[in-house]
């Protein structure tokens, strides 16, 4: 047995993050055990893991989820019979094409990169209960549920770095100390190991943005007989400014609507919950509407929220020199996203696929840690960067849409005019520009990529040259109404949060 085969590797986490890190370490030969506070997935089947399956670690284990691309491709080409059960146990993969405005339909032809544009869809339980089930397959893989990490394990160098030996764990009441060389901390957002770490002086800083918006999920389940609504010029996500929805196609017939309402809107936060009045919205937004009809589904479960969102970047290096050693944060427990973009997870894969790597190529802690964390900055530090930008522009528009009497600016009208009137009807008329685009989006290419190609640039000036009129075409039409209009529908008063910040 070599060095590496030898070194005890403990898994903090059995979440995606968790996951795909252990898949990833096993699959290069390396035995690890997984610390997992809640209990295993049920046998029965998917709809069991959806109905019954306790992951109280998991806050967001019924919200809506899909894989992008970039974690698609893993799967595919390291893990094909992962793939199958994932499919088998009828997780849906949706293809570039299948995501084309119908307009470029009759003028779509496939290239051979397209392929790598897939996305993976299904209810969290299930990508999770087939994920959990496979792992726990692996003969390096074991697992210990109903272990609860209470401390973390350290020592220091001689040059007072600090270094990670294992952790304290309480499992059926006792409490023991788990030895490792390697400590992988994958128990997200809520994982404590860093604040122990920070006590005992590593330093690590991090910065943070809200992401100043709050999610709503509610499922449902089309009725026997009943086919998904065919698709229309209508997309099945939008952006009212004051809301945000989105359609999730899942798993055996299975579907999720997902809505989203900025921090500062509270009448609507505080009604949304209630499933009449979230069933109510849906009923208003057209790209969804006819999903949600009871002609066509039926809701089956209650209306899930999510808050407190922040994106966090922590830094485990200072000037090149890492903060701690043999340790590893992945996931949200280092770098955490607004789960707007779908991202957490991929971020999640490509951080487990670099540190494998990274692992075999060198033994030196130190080496390893300054590898590991230069990885992240390389592979995800512009997609992070790209999102919190695009968050902090939402949260402005959120407020400024509260203000009567606020008038945008020139530089203003002109930013949201060439948002609206040059990059969308762009991408919308043109196969090229919109291929490029989504593999930015997917995290196969680096964020707005696409935009720094002279040819597309000069595609998106020339759209926005023609003007709104000779671009009517490539508008979606209207997807839904004012906020006005909806607040008042609903019984909401439009103009108490206005009322509010006026007298805050």
């Amino acid at each position: 047995m070599s060095a590496a085969e030898s070194e005890r590797i403990l898994v903090v986490g059995g979440g995606i993050a968790g996951l795909w890190t252990a898949l990833e370490l096993a699959r290069k030969g390396r035995e690890l055990t997984v610390l997992e506070r809640d209990p295993p997935p049920p046998e029965a089947s998917a709809d069991e893991a959806f109905k019954s399956w306790e992951r109280k670690g998991v806050g967001h284990l019924r919200h809506s989820h899909a894989f992008l691309a970039r974690l698609h491709i893993l799967i595919r080409d390291h893990y094909p019979d992962l793939m199958r059960e994932l499919l088998d146990a009828g997780c849906r993969e949706i293809g570039f094409s299948d995501n084309l405005p119908i307009a470029l339909k009759d003028r779509y032809k496939a290239v051979p990169g397209d392929k790598d544009m897939t996305i993976l869809t299904s209810r969290r339980t299930t990508l999770e209960y087939i994920l959990r089930r496979y792992a726990g397959r692996q003969q390096n893989i074991r697992f210990e549920t109903g272990t609860l990490v209470r401390d973390v394990l350290t020592e220091k160098t001689a040059d007072g770095t600090l270094r990670v030996t294992g952790v304290k764990a309480e499992r059926n009441g006792e409490t023991k100390d788990w030895l490792a060389d390697i400590v992988i901390d994958a128990a997200g957002k809520n994982s404590q190991i860093i604040d122990w770490l920070n006590e005992r002086g590593a330093g690590i800083t991090e910065e943070a943005e809200r992401a100043g918006i709050l999610y709503f999920t509610r499922h449902y389940r089309l009725r026997d007989g009943v086919d998904e609504p065919a698709r229309t010029k209508v997309p099945g996500a939008g952006d009212l400014g004051f809301i945000k929805y989105g359609l999730f196609p899942a798993d055996n017939g299975c579907f999720s609507i997902t809505l989203a309402v900025p921090e500062i809107e509270m009448e609507l936060r505080r009604a949304i919950v209630r499933p009449e009045t979230f069933d109510a919205i849906c009923a208003q937004l057209p790209g969804i509407a006819q999903w949600t009809s009871g002609e066509t589904s039926d809701p089956v479960s209650r209306v899930f929220g999510m808050g407190e969102l922040i994106s966090r970047w922590r830094h485990m290096t200072k000037d090149g020199s890492p903060r701690v050693l043999n340790f590893f944060p992945i996931g949200d427990s280092v770098i955490r996203t607004n789960p707007l973009y779908g991202r957490g997870c991929s971020f999640a894969g490509v951080a487990a696929e670099g540190l494998a790597e990274i692992l075999d190529r060198t033994n030196d802690m130190r080496e390893r840690a300054r590898l590991y964390h230069a990885c992240l900055a390389k592979e995800l530090r512009q997609h992070y960067d790209d999102m919190v930008k695009q968050d902090l522009a939402a949260a402005k528009r959120a407020r400024n849409a509260l203000d009567p009497d606020y008038k945008p600016g020139v530089k203003a009208r002109l930013i949201k005019s060439f948002a609206e009137d040059a990059i969308l009807p762009a991408i919308r008329g043109d196969v090229e520009l919109l291929r490029a685009f989504m593999r930015s989006f997917h995290m196969v290419d680096p964020p707005n990529t696409w935009l720094r190609d002279p040819r597309n640039v000069s595609k998106v000036l020339t759209t926005w040259a023609r003007g709104k009129k000779r671009n009517a075409d490539l508008y979606p039409p209207k997807l839904g109404p004012g906020r006005r209009e909806m607040l008042t529908s609903l019984g909401l008063s439009p103009t108490a949060d206005s009322e509010r910040l006026k007298s805050a």
